[in-house]
């Protein structure tokens, strides 16, 4: 099967490198993609292959032939960098000087709304192996457990993060400004299923190797999506990033939470030594055995934590100290085991 190909053109080299960095990186379209700082390399390529997507500079695209673009490029994205680009119906403009993740953005939306890449890889059944961390207690470092199992299970395996707390805090803990988050996916999934695929690359971020979607800004948004609506997601995220495994850190706030425990091969429960801990995990695990939920308890391991001296500075290098020996066991003989 022959590979469509993306195009990125732009004589300033190192704006050109970081995008094609990024789009390699951290988007993963399912598109050959071809660097170009030379309008005249481009056109000597485009002669020879059909390029279906090209992302090309204002400076390069004032340069190239008109006959080039209506027969060699299916669509085009100019990156603007002056007014004068604007205004023109038939070009597509997206401002060059903000950053890659808005750009890519921008251009998977426009291709999102319109009929480009109906060949994208559709959402269907996977294998993927769905691991849930709740407790009914709480600062348990039960975040923390789950993004050291995700990084380490990241290097070896596709593997996605999802946290479904109703304040996770990860956005301020990891320092970055999120444009887009979990309520965005769900909102795309809901009105436009069939092109959730073209939205999603640009929306998952990545910390310390582990693949995560930003968790919903919004709280009370996560009380407002039906359970089974969550589950469907899953399945179609795992699909079209064909992961292997999926992570889910729950929390009480979700709708669903006992679906989607159900769903999971395996569940880790974290808890404590002292009284209150103790008489909440009893507590939950009464619940478990009125509601005739036996199945979430079979696939539960229970986790205590002997006493961390020290944990990781920083959230995308989880894979370091105390914690990560403990995980890294647990991986070992429980999960792979």
């Amino acid at each position: 099967m022959r590979h469509k190909i993306m195009a990125i053109c732009d004589t300033e080299e190192g704006y050109a490198f970081r995008m094609a960095e990024y789009i390699l990186e951290k988007v993963k379209l399912p598109y050959t993609l071809h660097l170009f700082t030379a309008v005249e390399e481009l056109e000597k390529f485009a002669g020879r292959e059909e390029i279906e997507i090209l992302l090309i500079a204002e400076n390069a695209w004032r340069k190239i032939r008109e006959e080039f673009v209506r027969s060699q490029v299916a669509q085009m994205f100019v990156l603007q960098e002056s007014e004068q680009a604007a205004g023109q119906e038939e070009i597509c403009c997206i401002n060059k000087y903000q950053s890659p993740e808005k750009v890519v953005q921008k251009m998977l939306d426009v291709i999102a709304d319109g009929n480009g890449w109906k060949d994208y890889p559709e959402a269907t059944d996977t294998a993927v192996k769905m691991i849930g961390i709740y407790s009914p207690v709480k600062r348990c470092l039960q975040t923390s457990f789950a993004l050291t199992l995700g990084q380490l299970l990241a290097k070896e395996h596709r593997t996605l993060y999802l946290n479904f707390e109703m304040y996770s805090g990860l956005g301020e803990l990891l320092q970055r400004d999120y444009q887009t988050d979990m309520l965005d996916v769900m909102y795309y999934f809901q009105s436009a299923r069939e092109k959730l695929a073209f939205r999603l690359p640009a929306i998952i971020q990545n910390a310390g190797g582990l693949d995560y979607i930003p968790p919903m800004q919004y709280a009370p948004g996560i009380k407002e999506v039906p359970g089974e609506q969550w589950l469907a997601l899953c399945g179609d995220i795992a699909a079209i990033g064909k992961y292997e495994y999926m992570i889910l850190d729950l929390d009480d706030g979700i709708d669903g939470l006992f679906d989607l425990l159900r769903s999971c091969q395996k569940i880790y429960t974290i808890t404590r030594d002292d009284p209150f801990a103790m008489a909440k995990l009893r507590q939950y695990e009464q619940m478990l055995q009125t509601g005739e939920l036996e199945e979430i308890t079979e696939k539960t391991v229970k986790c205590r934590f002997p006493v961390f001296q020290q944990l990781p500075e920083s959230l995308d290098m989880m894979t370091h100290g105390e914690l990560a020996g403990y995980v890294k066991s647990i991986i070992k003989e429980d999960i792979y085991g």
